[in-house]
C-alpha cells in the first residue's frame, strides 16, 4: 500500500513503538515477581519508586527511542519524493500500537470522569464510608459524613496526615501516568501484579510519612484504619482517586506494619530537587548525543526500511 510521506512516518513510529514496547513489556513482566519480592524488603518510598519505574519504563523507553531515533532518522534520510510500499506487517503493528495508545487514553478519561462523579455523590450524601484524595493539580480531600462521625479528633488528624502524604508524593499524578502507560496488547494489560504492588507500597509509604516513626501516631492511624473498615465496604473508587482503604485485603498488612514497625531505613533519592534536575538533564544530554550520532541514525533507518516492507 502506497502512503504519503508523513503518513508513512506516523505508521513507522506507531509500529516501532508497539514492537519496542512489547519487547520491553515482556521483559518487565518477567522481572516483576523478583522486583516485587525485593520491594517488600525495602523502604516503602524507595520500593514504590522502583515499582513505578519498572511499570513506566516500557512506554517511556519506547517513546524515547521513537522520538530520539526513528523519527529523526526517517526525516533526515528518507527522500520526500520517494514512493514506497508499506507492508501489511508494518500496518498491522501500527494499528496495534494505535490501539494500545487509544485504550490507555480512554482509560484515563474514564477514570477522570469517575473521580468527578464520586465527588458529586459525596456532596449529595451518597458516597458511603469514604476517605479519598482527588485531583491531579488541584487536590481535594473527600471525607464522607459517616467517617467524620465515626472517627475521633486524633484519628481524623492521622487520616488527614496520611492523605497529605499522598499529595506530597503526587500519587494521583502517578496513577494517571500508569493509566496512560499502554498495556502489552489491546485486550490485555499484562502489568496487573506490578500495578497492585505499586499501589500497596504507595499506601505503606503514606503510612510511614504520616507517622514519621512515632509509635503513638502509628497506633492512632491503625485504629482509624480499622474503624473505617468496620463502617462497611465502599464502592470501588475511581482509578484517579487515592482512597484510604482502596484494597481491604491489604488492611491486615498495613495495621501490622504500623503496630510492629521494622527498623527505619534511610530512603534513597532524598537529595535536593536541584541536584535531581541537574542529574536528569545530564543523562538526557548524554542520551541525545548518542542517539543523534549519524552512524546510529543510519543503522536505525536501515531497520525501518526492513520494517516497512
Amino acid at each position: 500500500m502506497n502512503l504519503p510521506y508523513l503518513v508513512r512516518l506516523l505508521c513507522l513510529c506507531l509500529a516501532s513503538f508497539f514492537l519496542v514496547h512489547l519487547a520491553l513489556g515482556l521483559l518487565a513482566s518477567l522481572i516483576a515477581p523478583s522486583a516485587i519480592r525485593a520491594a517488600s524488603r525495602m523502604d516503602a518510598r524507595l520500593a514504590a519508586r522502583l515499582l513505578l519505574a519498572l511499570r513506566l519504563s516500557p512506554a517511556g523507553l519506547g517513546a524515547l527511542l521513537v522520538a530520539g531515533m526513528c523519527a529523526p532518522s526517517y526525516l533526515w534520510l528518507e527522500p520526500h519524493a520517494s514512493a514506497e510500499q508499506v507492508g501489511w506487517a508494518c500496518l498491522s503493528a501500527a494499528l496495534l500500537g494505535l490501539s494500545i495508545l487509544g485504550a490507555s487514553i480512554a482509560r484515563a478519561l474514564r477514570a477522570s470522569a469517575g473521580s468527578t462523579r464520586r465527588v458529586r455523590e459525596l456532596e449529595r450524601g451518597g458516597a458511603g464510608p469514604l476517605v479519598a484524595l482527588t485531583g491531579i493539580v488541584r487536590h481535594r480531600l473527600v471525607i464522607s459524613h459517616l467517617v467524620l462521625r465515626a472517627l475521633s479528633a486524633d484519628q481524623l488528624a492521622a487520616v488527614v496526615r496520611h492523605e497529605r502524604a499522598h499529595r506530597m508524593s503526587h500519587d494521583n499524578l502517578k496513577r494517571l501516568l500508569i493509566l496512560l502507560a499502554p498495556g502489552l496488547l489491546p485486550i490485555s494489560r499484562g502489568f496487573g501484579s506490578l500495578e497492585r504492588a505499586w499501589a500497596a507500597t504507595a499506601e505503606w509509604a503514606a503510612d510511614d510519612r504520616a507517622t514519621e516513626g512515632n509509635a503513638r501516631r502509628a497506633l492512632v492511624l491503625a485504629s482509624a484504619l480499622v474503624r473505617v473498615a468496620r463502617l462497611g465496604t465502599p464502592r470501588a473508587t475511581p482509578l484517579l482517586t487515592t482512597s484510604l482503604l482502596a484494597d481491604s485485603a491489604d488492611l491486615a498488612v498495613r495495621v501490622d506494619r504500623l503496630l510492629h514497625p521494622a527498623p527505619r531505613r534511610t530512603a534513597l533519592g532524598s537529595s535536593s530537587p536541584i541536584l535531581k534536575v541537574a542529574a536528569s538533564l545530564t543523562v538526557a544530554a548524554g542520551l541525545a548525543g548518542v542517539l543523534l550520532q549519524p552512524a546510529t541514525l543510519y543503522s536505525v533507518h536501515e531497520l525501518l526500511e526492513e520494517l516497512i516492507r
